[in-house]
């Protein structure tokens, strides 16, 4: 296991303006001020999560998909994993909490002490940092007709994502619908289209965009996602399941056909022991891709063993979970 050994000196840092020698408090004189105030670690986490969310917002989009993407982000999170457990670790040393002269930093990410403050951070993320779940939604990797050999439909697919990151749909359309125009076979634009029209209700627009995109290439990853979600949004929902279940099919590898069949099993067919065995499917893949979403998995998880327990299942959970390899504990 990789570890960082840092030997550990108590010392009450303050504001470099207002610290001399003469300030410096070591030993038990720190801790008992320390509990004094009683330190608020809350916010070393949301330094180091901002720190994170910086670096996560720098991140290119362009031409990545969701594999590449989760690698820069999970970098990102990785950078700070260390020094918040650091901090975490000495505050504890200082508060009196440990008592062991030597602390021990985790920076083998399989350990289970390297994920408790991983998983931390990137739960604070999720919950606060607008880059990251623009970047998690974020699929742009190309196939061959994905993108366009036209310069100007290009700068036309281009303006339209700055007014979708405007939060402008409308207008984005416009320039989704220049750039096909220029080059009927730009699936990204048709993609796009499909986008905006769900985002503004025009479920049939929605749907139209992305099976003219599937006409153009079969396997995108894009319509094949959202196609289920506006079945949804019309209540078809033995439809979106179909959908779902037809992604699963054709992208095993790919968490969120298990995960939207999930939300359908809970909140449709009230099914929590398949619910279950989708999220649990899709739980695995978000932690082997250390995608963030495995957050929003862990909150299914918690919830179907609530419903579960209600309906006498409880026993039936646990077992799930083993057979998916999944302790617990770990949840």
């Amino acid at each position: 296991m990789k570890r960082l050994i840092v030997p550990v000196f108590f010392v009450l840092l303050l504001p470099a303006s207002s610290r001399s020698q003469a300030d410096t408090l070591t030993g038990d004189a720190a801790k008992q001020i320390l509990r004094q105030i009683k330190m608020d670690t809350t916010g070393f986490l949301s330094n180091y999560g901002n720190a994170a969310c910086k670096c996560i917002d720098s991140i290119s989009l362009m031409n990545k998909g969701k594999t590449e993407i989760n690698e820069e982000i999970f970098d990102c999170i990785k950078k700070q994993t260390s020094l918040y457990q650091l901090i975490m670790k000495v505050t504890n040393q200082m508060l009196g909490n440990d008592t062991s002269r030597i602390i021990s930093i985790s920076v083998d990410k399989k350990s289970p002490e390297f994920q408790q403050y991983y998983f931390e951070i990137e739960r604070w993320l999720k919950d606060s940092c607008k880059s990251l779940n623009r970047a998690v939604a974020s699929n742009n990797e190309e196939s061959a007709s994905s993108s366009s050999k036209d310069p100007k439909a290009i700068a036309d697919y281009n303006t339209g994502i700055e007014w979708v990151n405007k939060g402008n749909f409308e207008k984005a359309i416009t320039f989704f619908e220049k750039a096909v125009k220029r080059d009927e076979k730009f699936a990204f634009a048709w993609d796009n289209i499909g986008v905006c029209n769900r985002k503004l209700g025009n479920y049939d627009a929605a749907l139209a965009a992305y099976f003219k995109s599937l006409e153009i290439d079969p396997d995108g990853i894009t319509p094949l996602q959202n196609i289920p979600v506006v079945y949804q949004y019309q209540k078809k929902y033995d439809k979106a399941l179909e959908a779902y279940e037809s992604f699963q099919e054709k992208y095993p590898d790919d968490p969120e056909g298990f995960y939207g069949a999930g939300i359908l099993y809970i909140d449709y067919k009230m099914d929590y022991e398949k619910a279950l065995h989708n999220i649990c499917k899709a739980y695995t893949i978000y932690i082997k891709t250390s995608s963030p979403y495995r957050v929003d998995a862990e909150k299914l998880i918690n919830l179907i063993l609530v419903k579960m327990k209600d309906e006498g299942k409880e026993k039936r959970f646990y077992e799930i979970l083993k057979e998916h390899h999944l302790n617990p504990k770990e949840k």
